[in-house]
């Protein structure tokens, strides 16, 4: 009689269930990591963000609602107005330095010779050559060392930087000494810078620049337009240069 077959294991159909309760558990875990990460200190944010801020000069964010204030020190300005603080007191400076040089040159300043303004660039004295120099000569005359001590009194103990600038007018000069009006203009800077310096103005503020005919202000077809392309400048620069026009210094008062 044949004997009935039997399989070495049963079938064990709630199998499923064990990998289905493994899925769950991983899916749990997966969301409790992923709200872990997702959650901020706000606390701990906000300090970071307003260190942040300060350090770029800007104002801490606020607090959060119900919190108090942790810090009794002032908010730091903005720096626009900083900035414009800073060019207010720059240009307040450099108008009373202008208006000490325009008092040292007086009677320079209302014969025409000397003219005094200011701008974004800073403050320029405009000293006709004649008062300066012979024609076709760079060397100071004894009138005008006079009145270049003046200015270097005035200049000696501020900080500065100052550009001395030589001009000529278009006519051209060519002799041993000066091939032509660039080293003409030069020169007579240089003779300037040199005269500031024995003044005691420090050498490291000064710079000695020559333009030749390049730059006029008049009209070089006429004798007065040569006259007053014929000319020094002595530029005080302004540290914090801004966008303004040319303001003579009596205007100002």
């Amino acid at each position: 009689m044949a004997r009935k077959r039997y399989d070495d294991d049963n079938d064990n159909h709630d199998r499923w269930m064990v990998s289905y309760a493994d899925f769950i558990t991983l899916l749990f875990a997966f969301f409790v990591v992923m709200y872990a990460l997702s959650s901020v200190n706000e606390g701990k944010y906000r300090v970071l963000s307003n260190s942040l801020l300060s350090a770029f000069g800007r104002v801490p964010v606020a607090q959060a609602k119900g919190e108090a204030a942790t810090s009794g020190l002032p908010l730091p300005l903005p720096p626009r107005n900083r900035n414009n603080e800073a060019l207010r007191r720059e240009r307040e400076h450099l108008t009373g330095v202008a208006r000490n040089i325009q008092d040292v040159m007086a009677p320079l300043v209302q014969q025409g010779k000397v003219r005094v303004t200011q701008s974004a660039r800073g403050v320029n004295v405009e000293i006709n050559a004649s008062v300066l120099f012979a024609p076709g000569d760079a060397r100071l005359s004894g009138e005008s060392i006079e009145a270049l001590r003046a200015v270097a009194e005035v200049l000696r103990n501020d900080d500065h930087a100052i550009q001395v600038e030589g001009h000529t007018d278009s006519v051209p000069i060519r002799n041993a000494q000066f091939p032509s009006n660039w080293e003409l203009s030069a020169v007579r800077a240089s003779s300037v810078v040199r005269l500031l310096i024995d003044s005691g103005i420090a050498e490291q503020r000064l710079t000695a620049v020559g333009h030749g005919p390049t730059r006029p202000v008049g009209s070089n077809d006429s004798a007065e337009g040569r006259l007053r392309n014929r000319r020094v400048s002595v530029m005080i620069l302004s540290k914090l240069p801004e966008n303004a026009t040319e303001v003579p210094v009596a205007a100002q008062r």
